[in-house]
């Protein structure tokens, strides 16, 4: 997050009274515009004294007839088209369904298998279907003829379909020969093998609307009635599919439509069968859906037809009466004639001054409670991110710019300052607009919240357009849902609220896109940095870099060493690790200047010091590192914030090599005391916990570069040595890094130089030998 740009406890600023006063003097001249005139005699207001038309009047009302067409345009009644695709389908599905039921049918043929006068066909039906062990005791009880005695003792155990199969064929056999009573048998017989093995097969059917019951039943039916029912359910469907079924038609109309289509037609229980399986074909389909150009053209046309309201009125004719609330009517008349008494609203101008200091006094709480300073630029940028929402109100466009606001206060200052400035101007802009619009309110503000939430955590271009998206998305979204609330007919979902939904989430979007495109010019106008520019200027292929690697190869080993120590403790200690990064790359460029006058770029070399021979020379040489480096980082247009590391992480500090040999020749001479002023480097001292990590990693690099054979815990008490002789001589006095961060810091620094000075495996010389030998064979 960018709250921790310039550190976490910086500097603090105060707000300079002037600006805080053209702010608001800025904001309050916007957001109060409608009150600079507005007339007096408004609707709603009550009127002093008894007016009079001074003239005869004809004039029109916009509001009126505007608001009178928006409710034709939000009320008109959709228009349907029939869905082709989805009617086919249905259609395709009940002949699937009704060529299964054929198939089966075929297998089970023919039915009934015997003559209906001697076994009727409920009978055929349950003989053919019933369990095997009832059977086996129908065929024994007639074939050992104690169908009869059963009958006869009226057995309570018997179940009544069993009794009647028993009394129809001991009928029969009473009146037929056995080679004709044994035929039956064998149909009957035949007629139950049929019917199982369809059973079996239709288990394996997976035909939309045809359950395992309603297979059972349409295989009960006779071959005539299967034979009338196969159109009459094709005839019938087309019917209700012609006519149509609109969107949220519950199941008992479909059922009443169905029993009037089959009423007269079909005898049970076919009529029953094939309502169901109608039935389950239609279940929660609908082929009516909303034709959306037809029925915008219509409501369009509807609004269009609606004549505009005119008011009219005679001279002398009463237009308001003394002590009456004046309606929009008679304001059309007062506001035509000029007697609204039209003028500045110095009440409505004081609340607004009054809600904009407010909000303007709560940011820079914020602000300070964040521990974030703010130049003047930085304020002139917020209060023209802020200007801009309410100029847009003020014009009624509808599409707010709120996600862009957030987006790019966020990722310059940080998402706690990006979300506390949309709340507050969504609340000044909606008291700046003169008509509300609960639905562009709540959509705009909801896609700038998320914005401001989330562009300040992001570390790419990519995933800011990727937000760019959610934000539209979560602005059609609750655009949708909260004009459904205000929406006077429900119907008008599809062809007035659903455009309007894509458009506004399209805008956010493109407000998204507007921001990610003037972001890099803010940058560079305002001197800021985003967490991208930083993952940018840490790039190894940036010009400065590359020189910087040619040039001085030691000094840019000894940055990178110096980097990994200052992100390995900005990490722990929380604070802003992408601009450690950046800043520990540039805070060593100015040594380019001379790369020879630093002992990490001599490389064996003689010293250059040495030649010189001169302490005062050569202080000057190692300082002008600093002001180079500056020179250089203006040029190349690196951002402040990055600039600050350069002379921050050295600070004030003693360049003591030199003090001490110069002290001692001045000693040797007998003159007067060397001040150490002029030994020191020109500061400030680190101004941020991000610069005073780099001071630290800065003085501890060498001394651990040098250990070879050290423990840990040598290691440790030479960084805690250096950590307590920067403290001493005040040079974290102001960065924010408390005494008790110190032993934490130094313990990072430690790991980090195990990570790089870890053992490593010992080749026996044979082994090394054996090497040489392989290779020369």
């Amino acid at each position: 997050m960018l709250e921790k740009l310039h550190g976490c406890v910086p500097i603090r600023k105060i707000h300079p009274p002037l600006m805080w006063g053209l702010t608001v003097v800025s904001l309050t001249s916007v957001i109060g515009y409608r009150f600079y005139n507005q007339p007096q005699l408004s609707v709603g207001t009550v009127s002093p004294i008894t007016i009079i038309a001074p003239q005869d009047g004809t004039f029109q009302d916009p509001k009126t007839t505007e608001e009178k067409r928006k409710e034709v345009r939000t009320g008109v009644i959709p228009v349907l088209q029939r869905d082709v695709e989805l009617t086919n389908q249905l259609t395709l599905n009940l002949s699937n369904a009704i060529d299964q039921i054929d198939l089966l049918r075929v297998q089970t043929a023919p039915f009934p298998f015997f003559n209906v006068g001697v076994l009727s066909l409920s009978i055929q039906q349950y003989l053919r279907s019933c369990p095997e062990q009832d059977w086996q005791m129908i065929v024994k009880a007639i074939t050992t003829n104690q169908g009869a005695d059963l009958l006869s003792k009226n057995s309570s155990d018997l179940q009544p379909t069993i009794k009647n199969a028993l009394r129809q064929l001991n009928n029969y056999r009473k009146t037929t020969s056995d080679d004709n009573f044994n035929i039956l048998l064998t149909k009957i017989n035949q007629s139950r093998n049929n019917y199982a093995s369809a059973i079996l097969k239709s288990s394996t059917f997976k035909t939309s609307g045809l359950t395992p019951k309603l297979t059972l039943d349409f295989l009960n039916l006779d071959d005539s009635t299967w034979k009338k029912s196969k159109p009459i359910l094709r005839q019938t469907l087309q019917r209700i599919l012609t006519q149509g079924i609109p969107a949220g038609m519950p199941d008992y109309i479909h059922r009443d439509i169905l029993n009037i289509q089959l009423q007269g037609i079909l005898s049970s229980p076919a009529k029953e069968t094939a309502t169901e399986l109608l039935m389950a074909i239609l279940q929660n389909q609908h082929n009516l859906t909303v034709d959306k150009e037809e029925t915008k053209r219509r409501a369009e046309q509807a609004a269009l037809a609606i004549e505009p309201v005119i008011v009219e009125i005679k001279a002398g004719d009463v237009i308001v009466e003394a002590r009456k609330t004046i309606t929009q009517e008679e304001f059309v008349l007062l506001d035509s004639f000029g007697l609204s008494r039209r003028g500045t609203n110095w009440l409505g101008l004081g609340v607004s001054a009054i809600l904009v200091a407010g909000s303007i006094t709560i940011f820079c709480v914020v602000t300070r409670r964040i521990h974030r300073p703010m130049r003047r630029r930085d304020h002139l940028l917020i209060c023209l991110l802020s200007l801009s929402t309410p100029l847009l109100a003020i014009f009624n466009l509808g599409y707010t710019n709120l996600p862009a606001v957030g987006l790019l206060t966020s990722s310059f200052y940080g998402p706690t300052l990006a979300i506390t400035q949309v709340l507050l101007l969504s609340g000044l802009s909606t008291f700046a607009a003169s008509t509300i619009n609960w639905s562009y309110i709540i959509a705009g503000t909801a896609g700038g919240l998320l914005a401001a939430l989330i562009a300040g955590k992001l570390r790419s271009r990519d995933e800011l357009a990727g937000l760019g998206g959610g934000v539209g998305l979560i602005q059609g979204t609750l655009y949708f849902f909260s004009y459904l609330i205000v929406a006077p007919v429900a119907a008008t979902i599809w062809s007035a609220v659903l455009p309007g939904a894509m458009v506004y989430g399209l805008s956010g979007f493109l407000w998204s896109v507007m921001a990610l495109g003037i972001s890099p010019y803010l940058e560079r106008i305002f001197d800021l940095v985003t967490p991208i520019r930083l993952v940018e200027l840490a790039n190894p292929n940036c010009p400065l870099l590359q020189r910087l690697a040619t040039e001085t190869p030691g000094t840019f080993q000894h940055t990178l060493f110096v980097a990994c120590l200052a992100e390995a403790a900005a990490r722990e200690l929380h604070c802003n690790v992408e601009l450690v990064r950046a800043g520990t790359l540039y805070h060593d460029i100015g040594k380019m200047h001379d790369p020879l006058g630093f002992i990490e770029n001599q490389m064996g070399a003689p010293n250059k010091h040495d030649e010189i021979n001169d302490p005062f020379q050569s202080v000057e040489i190692i300082k002008k590192h600093v002001s180079k480096g500056l020179e250089m980082a203006n040029k190349y247009g690196l951002p402040r914030v990055i600039r600050d590391f350069i002379p921050e992480h050295q600070g004030t500090l003693l360049i003591s090599y030199f003090y001490y040999q110069a002290k001692q020749e001045a000693e040797r001479k007998g003159s007067n005391p060397i001040p150490e002023e002029e030994f020191r480097y020109y500061g400030p001292v680190p101004q941020s916990r991000e610069t005073g990590i780099v001071m630290l990693a800065d003085g501890c690099e060498a001394a651990l570069r040098s250990l070879k054979e050290a423990t840990p815990e040598m290691a440790l008490g030479m960084i805690q040595k250096i950590f307590k002789a920067r403290w001493r001589d005040e040079q974290l006095c102001d960065c924010g890094i408390k005494y008790e961060e110190l032993p934490i810091i130094a313990e990072v620094f430690v790991k980090v130089w195990q990570q790089f000075h870890h053992q490593r495996l010992v080749y026996p010389k044979g082994a090394l030998e054996h090497q040489r030998t392989a290779k020369a064979n």
